[in-house]
């Protein structure tokens, strides 16, 4: 399994402008706040859309949330579906804001 990724290492990866996987599960109305311009699939709606990720399958995925729980559980079904190298941001956006702000 995947080792998780902080809100450091992503907005380092980020800033260097590298292509990155990254997928919301939070809902609209949480993206439409704040996101970080990752692709919103809900987590609700993840197994309905895998088609949407299929080639992703063996390339890094980090999918993150408002905490890092809805996440986690993200992460732990993608990895059941065969996607190998899922990363959890811990802390999600909550720690994101904090870390650097708005």
């Amino acid at each position: 399994m995947s080792t998780d990724i902080s809100v450091i290492e992503l907005k380092k990866r980020l800033d260097n402008q590298e292509s990155i996987n990254l997928i919301d599960v939070r809902e609209q109305y949480e993206f439409d706040e704040f996101n970080l311009n990752g692709t919103l699939i809900p987590l609700g709606d993840l197994p309905g859309r895998l088609d949407e990720i299929e080639d992703l399958k063996d390339q890094e995925i980090i999918v993150h949330c408002r905490s890092g729980a809805r996440s986690n559980t993200a992460k732990m079904f993608l990895t059941s579906q065969g996607y190998s190298n899922v990363r959890n941001l811990i802390g999600g956006v909550m720690d994101w804001k904090s870390q650097f702000g708005e």
